[in-house]
């Protein structure tokens, strides 16, 4: 009778916390999709159109591209500078939910069976906030580096990359990153949770502990995860099918079995589409 309570509670958990992080992810692609809406309104040409004529035209070189870019960069106040703050933050939150959804899910019902054990954890909150902060530092140094870009007139309007050589050495970039040993490391954190867990002292009945074991994992996240996140700013960081595409590798590299060779394949593909820009290709 008691293991068939415990069990009914934590189905329970499970589906509580699963429908918390499914409302979390939905709220925010939400707000993704009514910003990219927002953003295309308030554009003087849509910003179809512009690619177009961008690509229609006679070739330029990125030095003329950028002049033709410049006249459309929205100006960095502080106020701005917190919008696009704010707007990585939910797009991290939105990409990057799906695929932690394991380890929280596993972090809950650890936590209710060492509640039931007179041993109760820090609640889950906790671990989960801990991860999403990490990646809301990670949305500031994103933040920084779009302003850069766009200081560097390599960025259109749109947020898109204005320039054939940057498209070009980001995709060759985070293609070679696929295949190096930090990538590997990172990503057999994010796919073996309780292995991670177990490496970094256990589960936390402390508050602050859990906190900083989630923003713990979210660094080995992060670590796996940046150079496709650099990505947005060769498709577009508010092209919601690029989004769309990365978040779904994202989760497809922690879900399927190590032995896979996921993330090298894909880094072949982006090297070779890499070359392919520099060569005078277009995406």
């Amino acid at each position: 009778m008691a293991s068939t309570a415990l069990e009914i509670t934590l189905r329970r958990d499970r589906l509580i916390v699963g429908a918390a992080l499914a409302a979390l992810t939905v709220v925010s692609w939400l707000y993704i999709l009514w910003l990219v809406a927002t953003m295309d309104m308030g554009m003087t040409m849509p910003a179809g159109d512009m690619t177009s004529s961008m690509q229609d035209a006679a070739p330029m070189s990125d030095m003329a591209m950028g002049e033709t870019v410049m006249a459309g960069l929205h100006p960095w106040s502080f106020t701005y500078f917190v919008f696009m703050f704010v707007m990585w933050a939910v797009m991290m939150v939105g990409m990057m939910t799906p695929s932690a959804a394991p380890m929280i899910l596993i972090y809950a019902r650890v936590g209710r069976a060492a509640e039931e054990k007179g041993r109760p954890l820090a609640a889950t909150g906790f671990f989960a906030s801990g991860y999403l902060l990490a990646w809301t530092a990670f949305s500031l140094i994103a933040t920084l580096g779009q302003w850069a870009l766009e200081q560097a007139l390599l960025l259109t309007p749109m947020m898109a990359s204005a320039s054939a050589l940057f498209s070009g050495l980001v995709l060759i970039a985070a293609g070679l990153f696929q295949w190096t040993p930090q990538k590997d490391a990172c990503l057999s954190h994010c796919q073996a949770p309780l292995a991670f867990v177990h490496a970094h002292g256990g589960f936390r009945r402390e508050p602050l502990g859990a906190l900083a074991l989630g923003f713990h994992h979210g660094l080995y996240c992060i670590g796996c995860c940046w150079a496709l996140m650099a990505l947005l700013f060769v498709g577009g960081v508010m092209n919601v099918l690029w989004i769309a595409a990365i978040a779904i590798f994202v989760l497809a590299e922690k879900l399927l079995p190590p032995r896979w060779p996921v993330s090298r394949v894909a880094g072949g593909v982006l090297i070779a589409l890499g070359i392919w820009v520099l060569a005078g290709g277009t995406l």
